[in-house]
C-alpha cells in the first residue's frame, strides 16, 4: 500500500522546491555577471596601466597628476 502526501503537503514542498531552483538560478546568474565583470575589470587594468606608461614618459616617472582638474606637478622635493 503506498502512501501519499496531502495537497498542502504537496503544494507546501513544490513551493520550497521552486523557492531554491529560483535562488539557485539568481546565484548562478550573480556568478556570471561576476566572471564578466573580472573580465571588465582586468581589461580597465591594462589600459590603465598602458595609459599610465603613456603618461610617465611624457611628464615623468614621479609626477603628480590631478586627476580631478588634469593638473600636473613635479614631485615635492
Amino acid at each position: 500500500m503506498s502512501k501519499k502526501l496531502n495537497k498542502t503537503q504537496l503544494s507546501d514542498l513544490q513551493g520550497l522546491q521552486e523557492e531554491f531552483n529560483k535562488a539557485k538560478t539568481e546565484i548562478a546568474d550573480c556568478e556570471i555577471k561576476k566572471a564578466s565583470l573580472i573580465v571588465l575589470l582586468a581589461d580597465i587594468q591594462k589600459r590603465f596601466s598602458e595609459q599610465e606608461k603613456v603618461l610617465t614618459e611624457e611628464f615623468g616617472k614621479n609626477a603628480i597628476i590631478n586627476i580631478q582638474t588634469g593638473e600636473v606637478k613635479d614631485p615635492e622635493k
